[in-house]
């Protein structure tokens, strides 16, 4: 009798515990500012069992959490080992020294012709390129630049990009061709005097960008890109106030920032025309590197697909590369590394490339905002997830009309624990207080390092999803959003850390 009433009192006692853990965490929530917000967070223990259940089944906007189920369909579909290979074709011979004829660049939506994975040598692949041409014996070009872009199709934003978001680097252009990821550097620094003008420098530094305090006269042709600087050096006691913008179908960029006097600027600003924005600066590349033409202004053109699917210019464009000569070649750094990148930095235009590339591989037609959503859709049905509570209108979580659960995100983190790309996933996260988006959170915390989480952030939301190892060295898996809030993000991130700290201590 007395066991049969100690066996009763260890499960009363485990169901009353249980309870009021439930009601400790609602009572949190309670406690919290934001109470105008919507939130909800799902925990799942190693064996995919729910630990805490809040609003799991809503609908929330995921923001960056997104990424993760593109970026997981990716390493699926491609692999963790796949490479971009952007080739460049001779269309013509060598004649001493002299390339006559076109060099053809095949796009294939490589996103990191750039300096992030190449220690910030932004020439990197170009320079490769030109000691390729060199090698071949051609010191002269009698020709055009030619860019091949089929391999996606000519739709360079996804559905639901803000067009305030289009001037800045997390909203550039989509494209096969693509360089720089598809931004001008600039750097502004306020060392004048108060109501000077502060000083713009620029990158490309090769390639033609104008400096001016007016709008060119002529509106459409593009011989540069056009910095608009009508910013102004203020009191140093003032707080920094920034203003950019691009104009829609411009490269004519308005820079109207006030800056505290001393204060230096860093920001990369998107361009229009990524296509001949690579080529442009590919050309300016070679000519200031001792590559001769025999037209210093020597032509650029561009093969592309329209929105149809039809070819739309009139190059001739029954390409069949077999009939070239291959004159240079670069291969990315594996999928691992340009994962790795995208997940750590949240990047939106390596994401939205890869989700292109994505469509392109499987349907071995070019590549789509609309097909590689539906090749992530079938992805994560595979996974068990519950698609009809998965609304995507990109792959990157920048777009308005996205929806989604943190019940579905939760679950997705679970089933890559099994999957055979399980190590390139978890590695590609960031790590609390050392690493990526939340590099400079949670330092001086019991979570330091004890979480791997993807960040989220538009306007009104801020998600975070991923694995955390609890004091009792167990590894839970959790999605925490917080929708439709009011005010700045630091105190909802406070909230968040909290959150974390509860469910690190209590499991």
């Amino acid at each position: 009798m007395r066991l049969l009433r100690t066996l009763v009192l260890i499960v009363f006692s485990f169901i009353v515990s249980v309870s009021l853990s439930a009601q400790d965490l609602e009572q949190l929530l309670e406690t919290l500012p934001n109470q105008e917000a919507f939130w909800t967070l799902t925990v799942l223990d190693e064996s995919g069992n729910k630990l805490e259940n809040f609003n799991s089944d809503k609908l929330i906007i995921p923001a960056s959490n997104q990424k993760l189920y593109t970026l997981a369909a990716v390493l699926d579909r491609l692999g963790s080992d796949f490479k971009y290979t952007t080739n460049i074709y001779g269309d013509g011979e060598l004649i001493d020294s002299t390339w006559q004829g076109d060099l053809i660049i095949r796009g294939s939506g490589d996103p990191s012709i750039s300096g992030f994975l190449y220690n910030d040598d932004r020439y990197f692949v170009f320079k490769s390129y030109l000691e390729q041409l060199k090698e071949v014996g051609i010191a002269k070009i009698d020709g055009n630049l030619v860019g091949d872009e089929r391999y996606f199709d000519s739709e360079v934003y996804p559905t639901g990009w803000d067009w305030y978001d289009l001037s800045f680097y997390y909203g550039v252009e989509i494209a096969p061709l693509s360089f720089n990821n598809n931004a001008v550097d600039i750097i502004v620094t306020a060392d004048g005097e108060v109501g000077d003008r502060p000083r713009v420098e620029s990158f490309p530094t090769s390639w033609p960008v104008e400096i001016s305090e007016e709008y060119p006269v002529d509106v459409f042709e593009r011989p540069t890109i056009n910095l608009i600087n009508n910013q102004e050096i203020v009191e140093p006691s003032k707080k920094y106030d920034e203003y950019y913008r691009r104009g829609l179908g411009s490269d004519r960029i308005v820079l109207a920032s006030k800056l505290p006097q001393g204060y230096i600027e860093k920001e990369s600003l998107s361009i229009l025309y990524a296509g001949s924005f690579f080529l442009e600066s590919f050309d300016a590349f070679l000519k200031n590197n001792g590559m001769k033409f025999q037209d210093y202004l020597s032509s650029h053109e561009l093969i592309g697909i329209d929105l149809l699917g039809q070819n739309n210019f009139e190059l001739e464009t029954g390409l069949e590369y077999s009939e070239y000569e291959l004159l240079a070649s670069h291969s990315s750094k594996p999928l691992t590394e340009l994962v790795k990148w995208a997940n750590k930095e949240s990047d939106n235009f390596y994401t939205e490339m890869m989700l292109k590339t994505l469509a392109a591989e499987e349907q071995g037609i070019p590549g789509t905002f609309e097909n590689g959503i539906k090749e992530v859709r079938n992805f994560l049905a595979e996974q068990g997830l519950d698609t009809n509570l998965v609304k995507m209108n990109d792959g990157s979580g920048l777009a308005m009309g996205n929806y989604t659960t943190t019940g579905n995100i939760s679950k997705l983190l679970y089933s890559m624990k099994s999957h055979e790309g399980w190590n390139v996933f978890y590695d590609s996260f960031p790590i609390a207080g050392i690493d990526g988006s939340i590099a400079h959170r949670f330092k001086g915390t019991e979570l330091y390092n004890n979480i791997r989480a993807k960040t989220g952030y538009v306007s009104g939301v801020r998600t975070l999803s991923g694995y955390m190892t609890t004091r009792s060295g167990k590894q839970i898996v959790f999605s925490l959003a917080t929708n439709h809030f009011a005010g700045k993000v630091r105190p909802v991130d406070n909230s968040h850390q909290q959150i974390l700290q509860y469910l690190y201590e209590k499991y």
